[in-house]
């Protein structure tokens, strides 16, 4: 089954899943999400990808790992 973005909050819930796979997951959805980004996407749908990569990073600090979750926002704000 392919998970999309409205489905991370259950991913991060899943008990059959270890934290690696579920880790794996958010990941190829946020990678998913840029890219689909292009050249002619707006200044919003960008801006949008950004807000979901952060939703999805805080779920990973607060649910599955918080010193990658802490890596990844840290990333992004450099």
């Amino acid at each position: 089954m392919r998970y999309e973005l409205c489905d991370i909050e259950k991913i991060v819930e899943f008990t059959t899943w270890s934290d690696r796979r579920k880790l794996d997951e958010l990941l190829r959805i946020d990678c998913s999400q840029y890219t689909n980004l292009g050249c002619d996407s707006t200044k919003l749908e960008r801006e949008q990808v950004k807000r979901n990569s952060r939703k999805i990073y805080r779920l990973i600090k607060s649910k599955i790992d918080n010193q990658i979750g802490t890596e990844f926002l840290m990333a992004m704000d450099n």
